[in-house]
């Protein structure tokens, strides 16, 4: 798969890391059903929220609704291009090192950032959910910024797909207990389900 200075193997399904036009391309109704169904966790007018970046993240952006009176930070430069194009929120960008395969900000701006704000809800990504790890990535630095906007946020919903149960990847960015909601398209299976109910995630289906 071709990026912006070079080219990563395109492995279905492997532990290489996907380009985010790849993962735009998966799941497609699953991510879009995730999308809406993430909307009941929008706080009330004149609220904030974090958009992490990511395939499925993009999906809530792209169904916010106009005139919800709502505050937007975004470290990813696709996701506030959107929304900078729908004109339908305040929107703030974390500012960094743009990584090519993934269009997000990286690096100590963006954390020290992080480090300054709270916000009503972050909606954050994942690579991988798994009952004893956690929320897993490939990346260390999209780590780094993935568990500060954890920290930022009063509220946490993980937004992510079924195909992602029960994968490990590289770096735990958040241990279960540091998600309040988990949005997805299909039930958890087994021993994912009973450690969702053992931390009290809410469990939020389309």
């Amino acid at each position: 798969e071709r990026t912006h200075g070079g080219a990563v193997p395109a492995v279905p399904g492997g532990r290489v890391e996907r380009t985010l036009a790849a993962r735009r391309a998966e799941n497609v109704d699953a991510k879009s059903a995730i999308g809406r169904a993430a909307l009941r966790l929008l706080p009330a007018a004149g609220g904030t929220i974090l958009l992490d970046a990511g395939s499925t993240t993009a999906t809530l952006a792209e169904s916010l609704p106009a005139g919800h009176d709502l505050t937007v930070f975004t470290n990813s430069v696709p996701i506030a291009d959107g929304l900078h194009r729908a004109g339908t929120v305040d929107l703030h960008v974390l500012g960094g090192t743009v990584r090519g395969l993934t269009g997000a900000c990286v690096g100590p701006s963006v954390l020290r950032a992080l480090g300054a704000i709270r916000v009503d809800v972050t909606f954050v990504g994942a690579n991988g959910l798994h009952p004893d790890r956690g929320l897993t990535t490939q990346d260390p630095d999209e780590a780094a910024v993935k568990s500060a906007m954890c920290g930022a946020g009063r509220r946490v919903a993980l937004l992510t797909d079924s195909s992602k149960f029960g994968h490990d990847f590289l770096v735990q960015f958040a241990p279960l207990d540091g998600i309040d909601f988990l949005v997805t398209d299909s039930p958890p299976p087994g021993p994912l389900a009973t450690a969702l109910d053992t931390h009290g995630i809410e469990v939020v289906l389309p």
